[in-house]
């Protein structure tokens, strides 16, 4: 009895403090015990009292409260707490969402009734409405299964709980995870997908470099050995678009070629899109790879670092706040302080046939060399949430290599010397902002610079000679896609796309004086409109856009429309269909083989839609794709041509070399791949033929092999993976790429002029290599992980001829075959630590 009376008391006594607004009242409480209120502003307007006492229980305080105004509170399990007019309280109909999976609110869910508008509900999953006169309330959210609730069946007066299933996408299972390896997957649309942080092992590798691993997909080959010569279906490399976060990238490789000069321990997604690729990726004629170091959901904060045989690099993720983070790596060589068996291995590579291995060979008496290389890579990542819709990322990146040699000899007490500096870098940047208007409507804008330099400085003492060489990009511009989404099956983007590319090349001899200095811009317009299609019962994907381009200069319109339509014919069986028409306005060329010093010789250049025109392909492939009861099947077979390629950009050593024409090349291929897992162990096969040829119209020989043909590539691999070890051992073999041969019959060997037979009238040896790799990672109780690899480039050491050409020798005076060869055994060790 006397509790009773006490409590009567203290309730009558709260009023007795300041008079205050009722909206500050709920604030207090909401931040004292952790809950949310939901209201309308007009129930609370100018409502003002006294304020409940701060230790009173939350019910307490919600008696009082209903008690001393003309409101209701419902309180939901001490987290949300809803208020009405205690006259007006039937009249409505609330509730939260929530998915089944994570028992999270869903925000933006959208719920149709017949007498109300569409009503979407909040950051707590929360809608209400005025019941009226209605029948049905359906609850849907894409992603989500359609809830529909009859309001007749609403007759509580407490809020609606609605859990919404997710949907399953019957096609979905079909995506084949682990394809060649952990980490490597085929996407719907027909592009592979490379994920770094789940990669298992592949033979040779034992990290995630994307460059080295994208080679293993049928239809994609180095014809030298090199990240910065990658062909895929017959192209040359610059006709790849390289992207990293939404910039293209002109610079691809560290240690010219041989190392991927993009961060492998960074990377969370990369796309690779043989065909078929999105109406938004422009200027390339060949394949598209898409970087991307944005996760697609929150990560914890984290640090590693790591070091192998050629560098040494540091990673570190830091959350500022639960909206914002910064992500930071670095990358350096560790050549400036060891030169461990792989560098010199890579040097031996590099240097083979160019005007450094040139001055040794000429010079024999008292010669002297000493060569300086590094390299580092750098990049930044910051982003921040800004409300519940907004997002903002900044990133940046920087990209160098450095080498300078310095050789001396002295014959016949003359000294000769060349002082050789050799500079390339890359930098970029891209701020971007995406937005989410409503559950249907997605915009996002990007703002992006990459500059690109090249550059060579040739001192030589004796001739008193100094050659200077610069090739330089900067490329700017704006991206902006909006995506609609219109319903569970369709959907529409549109966009446009700004880019203003500026190429200068520039040539300075001191001895005899020339200079020149070339440069050109170029500025292109587009507009994209894709549509997608995505029917899960009937196992139908179709998605097409279009591109129009508009280049000012030219005052010249570009239709390019692109097309996926891949059908499930079954739960493991899917044909495919893929198509695209595309254009590119840079190119690299190539003035003389040994500008540069011969180790990086290419330039890039603008079209001038005369001499160098825009270039233009169109590609179509049909693919059938099988997966079931651990086995895969994929078998793509594609034609692709090319038109606008000139002579020069095809990096010919023979008759045409100095030959400067316009033409195409044509190709027809297969590429096929069977994989097996068994339990802890996957293998795999794939097979790739390859039929093509250049077409010149103005040569005299106009139709003859492509330099960049391998018409039959073979590969192999067997891995192992169990708990924490992988191994993975693994050979590629392929037919000998093209070459010319000169025609003796016709050469007077007392005074040797080079003529030459048809062009690539015959081919070099077979290329084989076998490759094995291994990983082992463990903890500490500290929750410290650690991960030592071991890998061999091809360990039975044979001798791989890339190229072959022929040269009229000074010192002789004859003809000399120049052969160059790929890495010989290679090992290489790394050491990572991770937290």
């Amino acid at each position: 009895m006397f509790f009773i009376l006490f409590h009567v008391l203290s309730l009558s006594a709260q009023d007795n403090g300041k008079i205050m607004p009722f909206k500050k009242i709920i604030i207090d409480i909401e931040q004292q015990h952790h809950v949310s209120f939901n209201y309308t502003e007009d129930i609370i307007a100018e409502l003002q009292l006294s304020p409940p006492k701060k230790n009173l229980p939350l019910d307490q305080k919600l008696r009082y409260l209903s008690k001393k105004t003309s409101l209701s509170f419902e309180n939901i399990e001490n987290k949300f707490i809803n208020i009405y007019k205690k006259d007006s309280k039937i009249q409505k109909i609330c509730g939260y969402i929530f998915s089944s999976i994570d028992k999270k609110p869903i925000e933006n869910a959208n719920v149709n009734s017949s007498s109300t508008t569409q009503i979407t509900s909040d950051s707590n999953g929360y809608f209400e409405f005025e019941k009226g006169d209605i029948n049905i309330i359906v609850i849907s959210h894409v992603g989500f299964i359609s809830k529909k609730i009859a309001a007749d069946d609403v007759t509580s007066e407490n809020c609606l709980h609605i859990i919404l299933e997710p949907e399953i996408t019957e096609l979905e299972e079909i995506k084949a995870h682990g394809i060649l390896a952990s980490g490597i997957s085929k996407n719907k649309d027909g592009s592979f997908e490379i994920r770094p942080k789940k990669f298992g092992i592949l033979p040779g590798l034992i990290e995630p470099d994307a460059l080295q691993t994208m080679q293993q997909i049928p239809g994609v080959n180095s014809i030298d050995e090199s990240v910065s010569s990658i062909n895929v279906r017959g192209g040359t490399h610059d006709q790849n678009l390289f992207l990293w976060n939404g910039i293209r990238m002109y610079q691809t490789g560290h240690f010219f070629g041989l190392i991927s000069a993009f961060n492998p321990n960074l990377a969370h997604s990369i796309s690779i899109y043989k065909d078929g690729s999105s109406a938004f990726f422009g200027e390339s004629v060949s394949s598209v790879v898409a970087i991307s170091s944005t996760p697609n959901t929150a990560e914890k904060n984290s640090f590693s670092a790591g070091i192998n045989m050629i560098n040494a690099d540091v990673y570190a993720k830091y959350n500022l706040s639960q909206k914002s983070y910064i992500e930071i790596a670095g990358r350096k060589s560790i050549t400036d302080y060891v030169e461990t068996p792989t560098y010199r291995e890579y040097l031996n590579k590099v240097f083979q046939n160019t005007t450094i291995t040139d001055f040794s060979q000429k010079q024999n008496v008292n010669y002297k060399s000493d060569k300086e290389f590094d390299f580092y890579d750098a990049t930044l990542k910051y982003a921040q949430k800004i409300g519940t819709k907004n997002l903002l990322t900044l990133d940046l990146i920087t990209i160098k290599d450095n080498l300078e040699v310095f050789q001396s000899a002295s014959v016949n007490n003359i000294n000769k010397s060349e002082d050789n500096i050799l500079r390339q870098q890359n930098y970029g940047g891209n701020l971007a902002w995406k937005t989410n208007w409503n559950m249907y409507n997605r915009t996002e804008i990007n703002l992006y610079n990459s500059s690109y330099k090249l550059s060579a400085n040739q001192n030589n003492t004796a001739d008193d000679q100094i050659v200077v060489q610069e090739n330089t990009v900067n490329n700017n511009g704006i991206n902006l896609e909006n995506n609609h989404t219109i319903n569970s099956r369709f959907s529409f983007n549109d966009g446009y796309q700004f880019n203003e590319i500026g190429i200068t090349n520039l040539e300075q001899v001191n001895n005899p004086d020339f200079y020149r200095k070339i440069k050109d811009v170029l500025r292109t317009h587009a507009l994209i409109f894709e549509g997608k299609y995505n029917d899960t019962l009937s196992r139908i994907y179709f998605k097409a856009g279009t591109r129009i381009n508009y280049i000012e200069k030219f005052k010249k319109y570009i239709i390019e429309p692109r097309m996926q339509f891949i059908y499930g014919i079954s739960r493991s069986l899917n044909l495919e269909l893929l198509g695209e028409l595309k254009s590119q306005n840079s190119q690299q060329i190539i003035d003389l083989q040994k500008d540069y010093f011969g180790i990086e010789k290419r330039r890039w250049v603008i079209a001038d839609n005369a001499t160098i025109p825009v270039q233009r392909s169109k590609q179509i492939s049909f693919n059938i794709f099988y997966k079931k009861n651990d086995w895969l099947l994929d078998i793509e077979n594609f034609y692709k041509k090319v038109t606008g390629i000139t002579t020069s950009s095809q990096g010919f050593q023979n008759q045409l070399e100095f030959v400067r024409t316009t033409g195409d090349y044509e190709v027809l291929g297969t590429e096929f791949l069977i994989q097996k897992k068994i339990n802890h162990f996957l293998t795999w096969f794939s097979y790739t033929y390859n039929d093509n040829n250049y077409d010149f119209p103005s040569y005299e020989y106009p139709s003859f092999p492509n330099n960049f043909e391998l018409t039959h590539t073979l590969s192999w691999a067997g891995i192992y993976e169990r708990n924490n070890f992988k191994i993975a051992l693994g050979t590629k073999w392929s037919s000998g790429r093209p070459k010319t041969s000169p025609d003796n019959s016709q050469i007077d060997f007392s005074n040797p002029v080079l003529v030459y037979n048809k062009p690539n009238n015959t081919n070099l040896h077979i290329f084989s290599q076998v490759n094995i790799s291994s990983t082992y990672k463990w903890k500490n109780k500290n929750g410290i992980q650690y991960k030592l690899g071991v890998s061999v480039l091809n360990i039975l050491n044979r001798k791989n001829e890339i190229s072959e050409y022929y040269r009229i020798s000074n010192l002789t005076n004859s003809i000399e075959e120049v052969e160059t060869f790929a890495l010989q055994r290679t090992p290489n060790v790394s050491f990572r630590i991770s937290m």
